[in-house]
């Protein structure tokens, strides 16, 4: 009997162009695994339909032939198919509301869900992922988005010279036009009165370590936490130079006894006890880019509050732009209201009335927040998860799942990211229960 796995189409997002595997995955997984291997016809996907074709994929409009279906962003509930196996990145470990319905109809059709997200290893670290390509292109975006918003101020800079990263046709391409606006900034300078001028980053995971990876590319130099206040008292700063500051837990929270110190352990087991320490840094930052993981647990890195008593004119003293690469609709920023799409990237926050107005042109904070940067870059990003991808694909194709949750046979990472199986959640997962 064959073994055989679907790749679906993306229809989440007008612009979701990435694939789980490639075509030259898809033609090991036929000639080396012994597969048969069916592929929804997409317009869009980064790959055409003839090459998946040609490397030995079946086309097809529906993948009613395979039991095991491989996606990337969430599968709408009208696709689910009773009994069968799905991975995509569901959302749902959190108990968020706008995807508990998908969940409900996962489990009402006794289906099997493999989450993305859940794929770590013995230490709880992510094997699969697309953090690094989310930071890359959202640190693009966000060079390119402050360009635009301060032409508004009428303040011209060489980040004018930045387009968004969907529009380059590789990430080499995007890499060398920042690297060129990078020599102009080092051999002239930017204006006066932006100096000097901070990139705040939040995170130091796969996310951060690809928002560096841009950034890096301009003539930057890194400073401690702690030296903010001193640098901006001095009476000028070399014009030719950005700062970087990168943000660890210790930073953003302080004890709620004064008395008591950080303590990371605490802080993940208690987090009730540690308030808002972050926005005494945002009059020191000229850009902020949020790259870390949060929940409601931990305290906000902004609040509407904190907005709304330091706006003068319509804006900040100094901070120009987020870039909110971990787009937690109202988390922990509260002027990110929702996910934006890469064909309407950016939006303007106004704290008074807690609405948002697309563009770049409005009074408010400007916000860029796109939920699928990853996206902007798919044959690179697509290219790197299927790489990692690959060795599971045969394990999770060939289980058993009539079997019972303990003795179904797969690799301990995939067991870990089971979170359905046969329509009812897995030990790990029971907490859901509440939020259904």
């Amino acid at each position: 009997m064959s073994i055989s796995i679907g790749i679906r189409h993306e229809d989440k997002y007008a612009m979701e162009r990435r694939s789980p595997l490639s075509p030259v995955h898809v033609r090991r997984l036929i000639n080396n695994q012994h597969l048969d291997v069916f592929v929804q016809r997409s317009d869009k996907r980064v790959w055409s339909n003839e090459e998946y074709h040609n490397a030995g994929a079946v086309l097809t409009d529906n993948l009613d032939k395979t039991n095991v279906i491989f996606g990337v962003k969430e599968i709408p509930i009208k696709h689910f198919e009773h009994s069968k196996t799905y991975v995509f990145f569901s959302h749902v470990v959190k108990g968020q509301s706008y995807n508990m319905p998908m969940l409900k109809a996962l489990m009402d059709k006794g289906c099997t869900l493999i989450d993305y997200e859940r794929i770590v290893d013995d230490m709880n670290r992510r094997i699969i992922f697309f953090g690094r390509f989310a930071g890359l292109a959202g640190m693009i975006n966000t060079l390119w988005t402050l360009g635009l918003r301060l032409k508004e101020y009428n303040i011209d800079t060489p980040f004018l010279k930045i387009r968004q990263a969907y529009t380059y046709s590789s990430l080499e391409e995007a890499r060398a036009a920042v690297a060129d606006v990078g020599l102009e900034i080092a051999e002239n300078g930017l204006p006066s009165e932006l100096q000097p001028f901070v990139v705040g980053i939040t995170g130091y995971g796969n996310v951060s370590q690809g928002v560096q990876e841009i950034l890096g590319l301009l003539p930057v130099k890194e400073i401690m936490v702690n030296r903010l206040t001193e640098l901006r008292s001095r009476k000028s700063a070399p014009t030719n130079l950005i700062y970087k500051v990168i943000f660890k837990q210790q930073d953003l929270v302080k004890h709620t006894n004064p008395n008591l110190p950080f303590d990371l352990h605490d802080y993940y087991q208690h987090p009730h006890n540690y308030l808002n320490d972050f926005e005494q840094y945002i009059p020191h930052l000229s850009t902020l880019v949020n790259g870390m993981y949060w929940d409601d647990k931990f305290p906000k890195l902004i609040t509407r509050k904190y907005l709304q008593e330091n706006m003068r004119d319509g804006k900040l003293e100094k901070l120009h732009v987020i870039g909110d690469i971990t787009c937690d609709p109202e988390g922990s920023i509260d002027a990110t209201l929702k996910g934006s799409t890469i064909e309407q990237p950016l939006y303007v926050y106004n704290p008074e009335n807690h609405t948002i107005k697309s563009g770049f042109s409005s009074e408010g904070l400007q916000i860029m927040a796109v939920d699928i940067l990853p996206s902007e870059l798919p044959r690179e990003s697509s290219e790197a998860f299927g790489n990692v991808l690959f060795n599971f694909v045969k394990p999770i194709a060939a289980a058993d799942y009539s079997r019972s949750y303990d003795e179904i046979d797969l690799p301990r990472p995939i067991k870990r990211a089971m979170i359905v199986h046969n329509g009812e959640l897995t030990p790990s997962y029971k907490y859901l229960e509440k939020y259904l």
